[in-house]
């Protein structure tokens, strides 16, 4: 048994060829099981659920398919992620439900298509969404709002790791107004999100007239001065992302203490609880959240790639154990008919929905850190 055997392994390097061969085998089967399904959530029969196009998640699948291709140059993992961007495009055409999130959707799929392809229709798509997400920016309260309907004033740590689409599209077209837009987005998450400690809030609330920051709501984690881990990945991996497009030092310190608290927060096996802060801080029993520890992992692999090495070797050391741990304990090597590939995730545990569960996009940054430790460059976060 795959899984058993890996048990013995004391650091990820004896393994990390094998495992990335493992992931091969497992994305094929899962090209395979999943039929075109728009992946979400895999629950206890192992069977992923097919949600909307225009659903935050829609893209995580393809965007494992185009880093399977991108290492490997084989052609089934390019022809199987193909047509994504151009279905969730046909969204934008009728009542739908984009939001702060459209670079989940278009990075892992247009973005990287054209990056790899230098397909056009992938090229007008990205810019598309990133033209989008820079018209939900609040000039007054310099934030992205989040979500739709009545939260005009709300803005959300997740939009971190979005703000990369702003970025790209600044580059690829020669026009600093998306820069801008992500920069001052950004500032306020240094400024409103991140608290002294290096934890995070999940949702801030602010005037939309007057830009005044009211309050912060828990929003997905336990309470609003709370600590929920998929949250500090978010602020983690997206500031050493726009370390990575601006060269400002305060991204990268921002993200090296949202990382220090996290790290420090770890239980001994170094997968999350889905909130650091849950029940008093009395975590046995609650839930891990296996998503938010490979986002971590992948994160903290950025932070180590913009540090000297011997500065940086703490954070993929930390990243490589996180990493390890995930691939012992909380994978379906061993289950062929599991069409996911790790275990334990925690979607939104205050609404009861999803908990202990597989999440797509757990997997998707399971495949992204695991390929950067085997040397892929191609970044589209």
């Amino acid at each position: 048994m795959v899984q058993e055997k890996w048990l013995q392994a004391a650091q990820l390097s004896d393994i990390l060829p094998e495992v990335w061969e493992a992931l091969q085998t497992k994305v094929d089967r899962m090209i395979g099981q999943l039929q075109g399904k728009i992946p979400h959530v895999a629950g206890e029969d192992g069977i992923y659920d097919s949600t909307i196009p225009d659903w935050w998640t829609s893209a995580f699948w393809p965007g494992i398919l185009w880093i399977m291709h991108d290492m490997t140059g084989k052609a089934h993992y390019r022809d199987a992620a193909w047509d994504w961007d151009a279905t969730i495009e046909q969204a934008t055409l009728r009542d739908n439900r984009f939001h702060h999130d459209v670079g989940f959707q278009f990075l892992p799929t247009a973005v990287i298509k054209h990056k790899i392809t230098g397909d056009k229709d992938g090229l007008r798509r990205g810019l598309q969404a990133a033209n989008f997400l820079a018209g939900r920016f609040n000039v007054e309260g310099n934030f992205l709002r989040a979500w739709n309907q009545d939260k005009t004033g709300w803005a959300i740590v997740d939009s971190s790791m979005n703000l990369s689409i702003l970025f790209w599209a600044a580059e690829e077209i020669g026009d600093p107004r998306f820069k801008h837009v992500a920069k001052r987005h950004a500032d306020t998450v240094l400024r409103h999100f991140i608290r002294e400690d290096g934890s995070v809030n999940h949702i801030v609330v602010f005037d939309p007239e007057t830009g005044e920051c009211l309050h912060s709501l828990g929003g997905q984690g336990a309470a609003p001065d709370s600590s929920w881990s998929r949250g500090q990945a978010w602020a983690l991996h997206g500031m050493a992302n726009t370390y990575r497009y601006t060269g400002d030092i305060r991204y990268l310190q921002a993200a090296r203490r949202v990382a220090h608290y996290f790290l420090a927060c770890l239980p001994d096996d170094y997968v999350a609880h889905w909130d650091f802060r849950a029940n008093g801080g009395d975590l046995a029993g609650e839930p891990r959240d296996t998503s938010a520890a490979s986002c971590a992992a992948s994160g903290l692999l950025e932070i180590a790639a913009a540090l000297p090495e011997a500065e940086g070797r703490m954070y993929r050391a930390a990243a490589e154990k996180m990493l390890l741990s995930l691939t012992q304990h909380y994978g379906t090597w061993d289950r062929p008919e599991h069409e996911a590939i790790l275990l334990e995730g925690t979607g939104n545990k205050p609404a009861g929905q999803n908990i202990n569960v597989s999440l797509i996009y757990g997997d998707y940054y399971y495949v992204e850190a695991i390929a950067k430790l085997m040397g892929w460059q191609r970044k589209i976060f």
